[in-house]
């Protein structure tokens, strides 16, 4: 072998040595680096209950970091690979893994917070971001351009502003906008130029909403589905459960400071109704008895004149009106079952005509 070839070839060995550790010094450090993350995950799924997984599709970078700085105040927010989280979920031995694996699909952002589920669901959905509208994008809301100067010097644009209608004129060496003019409707494909304009005029109208995927809250899993409350639904049942309750401890008298004067005024007019029933003579029900007993006789003498004209029984001819049963307090609205003791109108009977009588004359 000529030593000229022989020096090319121990160059060539070296250097494949060398190239060879290199390799081999990067390997172990992206190892390092990895096992550093899986331990920092782990760490915050020690410190936080909940873990939120919500999508990044169609989220730019710019977006994702608005977002990151509106949720961060809750939690630790990241955006992290799918098998990083599944290690450290693993090696935790956290129940449910195998469920809440098949929501790890895709860019996720991981939300470590302290909130409960569903307040966390509440939370994402109110996070939105405008963005520019692309070309061939459907408006999603109607789009209006403001009144006043656009910076934009006058020149091609002049068209563009012409074929969108929007009225302008120049002034002050600047091309501005008339009047307030609509450009677009909710559902319209958005053309080039409108596009094109409405970032010049750094008008954003598209709204980037983030979507929540599952929530692992103390090792259960929730689906998104199950994590959006109808809140007005949910009002109102609460409120008639309330009801129904206060209602429950109004008929069972029970002494609670809410109903106390209730629960008193039920049993103040049930026992004067029944004094009045009974003949029972107080102070409170006398009024209500004698005048019952006067229509009563009233009742009387009229079925028996009707009978028996000649008897010729004087009959008041505007009868006193017959005292009432005092009523029952009503019940709030949506609960309480109609009072038992409430009577029914019925037709002056024999027995009513006798008991009148005796009510008169003892």
């Amino acid at each position: 072998m000529k030593g000229s070839t022989r020096n090319k070839l121990v160059r060539l060995v070296q250097s494949l040595q060398v190239g060879g550790e290199g390799r081999a010094g990067v390997v172990r450090k992206s190892i390092v680096e990895k096992e550093k993350v899986v331990d920092e995950v782990k760490r915050l799924l020690t410190t936080y209950k909940v873990l939120g997984v919500v999508s990044l599709e169609g989220v730019s970078a710019r977006e994702l970091a608005e977002i990151k700085k509106s949720l961060s105040e809750y939690g630790v927010v990241r955006v992290l690979k799918n098998t990083i989280v599944t290690r450290a979920l693993r090696e935790l031995g956290v129940p449910s893994l195998d469920e809440f694996l098949k929501y790890l699909t895709g860019s996720n952002l991981f939300i470590f917070t302290n909130l409960n589920a569903f307040a966390l669901a509440s939370l994402v959905d109110k996070v939105v971001v405008l963005r520019y509208v692309k070309p061939g994008e459907k408006a999603p809301a109607d789009i209006y351009v403001p009144e006043g100067p656009t910076g934009i010097p006058p020149g091609p644009m002049m068209s563009v502003f012409g074929k969108l209608k929007i009225k302008t004129m120049v002034r002050e060496g600047v091309i501005w906008i008339a009047k307030e003019s609509k450009v677009a409707s909710a559902g319209d494909v958005v053309s080039p130029e409108l596009a094109s304009l409405l970032r010049k005029l750094e008008i954003k109208a598209f709204p980037v909403k983030l979507s929540v995927k599952a929530v692992l809250d103390e090792g259960i899993v929730i689906p998104a589905e199950k994590l959006r409350l109808d809140v007005d639904s949910f009002r109102k049942d609460l409120l008639a459960a309330a009801q129904a309750s206060r209602t429950l401890a109004v008929e069972v008298a029970l002494p609670l400071p809410e109903v106390i004067n209730e629960v008193i005024a039920r049993a103040y007019v049930r026992a004067l109704n029944l004094a009045c029933e009974a003949g029972y003579l107080t102070p409170e029900s006398s009024r209500m008895i004698l005048a019952r007993a006067f229509a009563r006789a009233q009742a009387l003498a009229a079925a028996l004149m009707m009978k028996n004209p000649e008897l010729n029984i004087p009959v008041v001819s505007q009868p006193a009106a017959v005292a009432q049963p005092v009523q029952q307090p009503k019940q709030p609205e949506g609960g309480g079952k109609p009072s038992e003791e409430a009577e029914e109108e019925k037709e002056v009977s024999e027995e009513e005509i006798a008991e009148g009588i005796s009510s008169l004359f003892g």
